[in-house]
């Protein structure tokens, strides 16, 4: 949803700047609730698997609240930073400007479902399958399209449409959509790292490898 709402919104705007689409405001109101219910998910698939490994901690607790803050402190970061600063960005300080920006943002989710499923088959036991390699490329070619080349492509996007080259960018628009744009392609490129290396070792390495 998160990525048809995107590809519609980047379609509409034909001015990168200055067209507006609905979608770009209303549908941010379906990912909030998102990112809140999948930070609880989160911690619930922690404390599940803090109870297969003995570790007694009580759910809810303080003790296992904090467990869960430490482990997975950057993707929990990564979705408070969307909730708390990326929200009241798009909804209020950045005006009636920047609905195709918003757009291109929605279109990261894409890989998403290829994550989940990855995950899914290695719960299942299924990692040594054809399904569970060719889901492995989904993933990193979607990861990169629509998480990394995402933030040069919006930058060639505002480049065209002013008339300037895309390494002149930068030095055009406000600092604090440099520091927005830096600020969410850091964690992605981290993320796509381990990607690129857990990939390695499921094409070429040992079973053992393929299951961690």
């Amino acid at each position: 949803m998160a990525t048809v709402s995107g590809i519609t919104v980047m379609l509409s705007c034909k001015n990168v700047v200055h067209d507006r689409h609905w979608l770009a405001v209303e549908y941010v109101w379906v990912l909030v609730p998102y990112m809140t219910y999948d930070i609880y998910v989160m911690y619930l698939c922690h404390w599940h698997k803090s109870q297969e490994k003995r570790i007694l901690e009580k759910k809810h607790s303080l003790a296992s609240v904090w467990s869960f803050l430490l482990q997975e402190r950057l993707m929990v970061t990564h979705h408070l930073f969307i909730l708390i600063v990326l929200t009241p960005i798009t909804q209020h300080f950045r005006g009636e400007l920047g609905d195709f920006f918003v757009g291109c943002i929605f279109t990261a989710e894409l890989s998403t479902p290829f994550v989940s499923l990855g995950k899914i088959l290695m719960q299942l036991k299924m990692q040594d399958t054809l399904l569970h390699k060719v889901n492995g490329i989904l993933v990193l070619v979607t990861f990169f399209m629509c998480r990394i080349l995402l933030f040069p492509f919006m930058y060639a996007a505002y480049g065209r449409q002013v008339g300037i080259p895309v390494y002149l960018v930068p030095f055009r628009i406000p600092l604090h959509c440099n520091i927005a744009n830096a600020s969410l392609i850091a964690p992605q490129l981290y993320w796509f790292t381990l990607i690129c290396r857990k990939a390695a070792r499921l094409y070429s390495g040992s079973p053992a490898h393929r299951s961690r």
